[in-house]
Parts: structure tokens; C-alpha cells; sequence
């Protein structure tokens, strides 16, 4: 826009966009003088509202009325006249690690957490999509036996899914009783979960055995020995199997809470909305999580992982029609600088955006952080 706002536009402008963020009403020249310490007149204000009027970043809903900002002016407002709040950043980060337990629960229901929280402080439409092509690492791991020849190998990876295989042993090995042949397979089971859990299966090639071959308390590590090359073979052609978790599911939580904003009183903007966020999830999630600025996400991500570019999508230039009556917030969360997901709020244009921006760049740290040491 070719509009240069002065230092006095500027200010009509600021305390328009904030007192109507607070009110939802048309912002007269009468408010502002009393409630903004703008050291100007009535008449310089409606001046300037009627600059600002002519230069797109205000308009009138009708002719009696005052005035409401327009997409522009919430544009050059968040482009110009804010910063994030650090006390709000704080308190989301304390909230997340208050009510999230990476340990016990699984990527499914850490992300529902903390969509829940997000909601709730923000007041808004909470969206995060779940993990893309995210690294699978090992969980659990189970060796058992299946027969007197066979061996069952249970991978259970990160994301609580399960994968097994079925090992025949070699005619060479000789046949073990049963009772130690489960000494065995529990010993290597609790080695392997010692050395593995956390991390990638394909590791397990770089393992150092002599710990437990050289165990003076295994005094028959021969036959464990015999199992080693061959299991070891086994978990690897296992985890080359293993599919990367790709999916466009989106957590979303606080419709109903924004919903009883006054932007959302018309019925059919109300249902158009409802059907995009029920039934129309692929587009929503094409929209929050863009593949084709990760290249420059990721570079970003490996010079300072705690930052990553912050998209604000106001009013129309959402370029989905049902999403024009509101704001887009969102951000992408990494795994290990790799972009695998987004936290997004969706809400009325007025809304807090010192606060929203600082929520959503908050709860991307820290799932970022938590699922790169998860």
C-alpha cells in the first residue's frame, strides 16, 4: 500500500484497533479522546479517521457509526505496532510441562494436551497437526519364543504402534531347554531396551555386545552369543519395514468458546466455518502446514532451533473463503530442525495478537524441544 501513515495517523490508528480488539463496537472520536491520551482534538481525529477511511485501514458499517478496522489496518498494525508477550510466552511453556508427561503418554495424547491448554488460555480455535514423517524410535522391545526354533521379536515404536517378525533359527544352533532359552531372550530383551529405548532401531547394529557377552553373572553368554548376529540382522530388516508416521489429522479444540464472539452471528458463516474445521480437514491442514516453505524453515531451524517463522493470515488473505471472517496464527514445531508439524489459532480479527503470537511461538518450542529429546 502507497499510504505513508504519520506519527499522528499512526496514533489514531493504534488506539482505534485496540479499542475496538476490547469492545467489538465502532470506535467513535468521543472514545478515543477519553479513553487515549492522544493529545489531539475531536475534530483532528475525525480527520484522520476519514484519511485513514480514504487510505483502506478503517471503514464505516454505516454512515451513523464509527469507525472499525479493515484487513489493511489489522495488517499494519501486527506489521508495525506489536511484540509478542514474553509473560504470556512463560506461562503457556509452564502450563504445557504442568500438564504434559512425555514419558507415559503417546504423541497422539501429548498433542491433544496440548491443544486443550492452548484453547484455554488463548480463548481461541486451537489447531496442531500431528507429526509428520517424524522419526520412529523404539519404545519397547520384547524377545520371546515361539517354538523351540523360532524366536518372536515385538517392536513397540514411540507412537504405541506395534510391529513384529518371526526369526527361524539356523539348523546349526543347537536346541536350548525351555526354561533357559527364556534366561536368554529376556536378557538380550533387557540389554537391547537399555541401549535402544529412545532411539532409532537401526542403531542397533552399532551396539557394543562385549558388555553383556563379557557379564561374569551370564555364565552361559556362549549361547547368547550365538543369537547376537542373527537378531541383530533380524531388528535391522525390522526397522526398514517401519513406515514414517505421515498424517493429515489435525487436533483442533475451543470451537465452541469462539464461536459466541459477535463476528460469528450470521448462521451460514457459522456453518461454513463448522464444515471446513468437521469435514474439510485436508485443506485446513494443506493451509496450516506448508510443505514448500520448509526448505527455508529448516534453514532457519538450524541456525536458532528455538525460532521459526511465524505466518499471520488476516481476513482475506486466508485463501479459504469460510476463514475470511477470522486470523490465522501458526508456526511450525521441529524435530531435530526438521519441520514435522504446526501450532495454529484461529480466531475473530480483532483478537489479542501480543498474545496469540506468543502463544503459538511458545507451544512450538516446546513441543519442539520435547519431541526432538522425546
Amino acid at each position: 500500500m502507497s499510504f505513508d501513515l504519520n506519527q499522528r495517523h499512526q496514533q489514531i490508528l493504534w488506539a482505534t484497533i485496540r479499542q475496538y480488539i476490547s469492545t467489538a463496537e465502532p470506535v467513535g472520536s468521543k472514545t478515543l479522546v477519553d479513553g487515549y491520551n492522544l493529545n489531539i482534538s475531536p475534530a483532528t481525529i475525525r480527520s484522520g479517521f476519514a484519511t485513514l477511511e480514504k487510505a483502506g485501514f478503517l471503514y464505516q458499517p454505516h454512515t451513523s457509526a464509527g469507525r472499525i478496522p479493515s484487513d489493511s489496518g489489522y495488517r499494519v498494525y501486527v506489521d508495525r505496532a506489536i511484540q509478542p508477550s514474553p509473560d504470556i510466552g512463560r506461562q503457556v511453556a509452564g502450563a504445557l510441562a504442568d500438564k504434559l508427561d512425555w514419558d507415559g503418554w503417546s504423541i497422539e495424547a501429548i498433542m491433544r494436551g496440548a491443544v486443550e491448554v492452548l484453547a484455554t488460555l488463548s480463548g481461541y480455535i486451537t489447531m496442531i497437526t500431528l507429526p509428520q514423517n517424524r522419526r520412529l524410535s523404539v519404545k519397547h522391545i520384547q524377545l520371546v519364543r515361539a517354538d523351540e526354533r523360532k524366536i518372536m521379536a515385538i517392536v513397540v515404536w514411540d507412537s504405541y504402534e506395534t510391529q513384529s517378525l518371526i526369526v527361524q533359527l539356523p539348523p546349526d544352533l543347537p536346541t536350548l531347554a525351555e526354561e533357559l532359552f527364556d534366561r536368554e531372550l529376556q536378557m538380550l530383551s533387557n540389554f537391547l531396551n537399555s541401549k535402544l529405548r529412545g532411539r532409532s532401531l537401526l542403531e542397533v547394529s552399532k551396539l557394543d555386545w562385549s558388555e553383556l557377552i563379557g557379564a561374569e553373572s551370564h555364565p552361559d553368554n556362549w549361547q547368547c552369543q550365538q543369537y547376537i548376529s542373527l537378531m541383530s540382522n533380524s531388528l535391522v530388516d525390522l526397522s526398514r519395514q517401519a513406515k514414517p508416521i505421515h498424517s493429515s489429522q489435525i487436533m483442533i479444540w475451543g470451537i465452541s468458546e469462539v464461536l459466541g464472539q459477535p463476528e460469528f452471528s450470521q448462521l451460514q458463516q457459522v456453518k461454513n466455518l463448522l464444515h471446513l474445521l468437521e469435514s474439510e480437514q485436508d485443506k485446513l491442514w494443506e493451509l496450516i502446514f506448508n510443505p514448500q516453505i520448509h526448505a527455508l524453515d529448516r534453514l532457519e531451524a538450524q541456525l536458532d532451533p528455538q525460532q521459526s517463522k511465524i505466518e499471520i493470515r488476516i481476513g482475506a488473505e486466508n485463501p479459504l473463503k469460510p476463514m475470511q471472517i477470522c486470523t490465522l496464527i501458526s508456526t511450525n514445531y521441529h524435530q531435530d530442525s526438521v519441520p514435522v508439524g504446526s501450532v495454529g489459532l484461529l480466531g475473530p480479527k480483532r483478537m489479542l495478537y501480543e498474545d496469540s503470537i506468543a502463544l503459538v511461538k511458545s507451544a512450538a518450542k516446546y513441543i519442539s524441544t520435547a519431541i526432538s529429546q522425546e
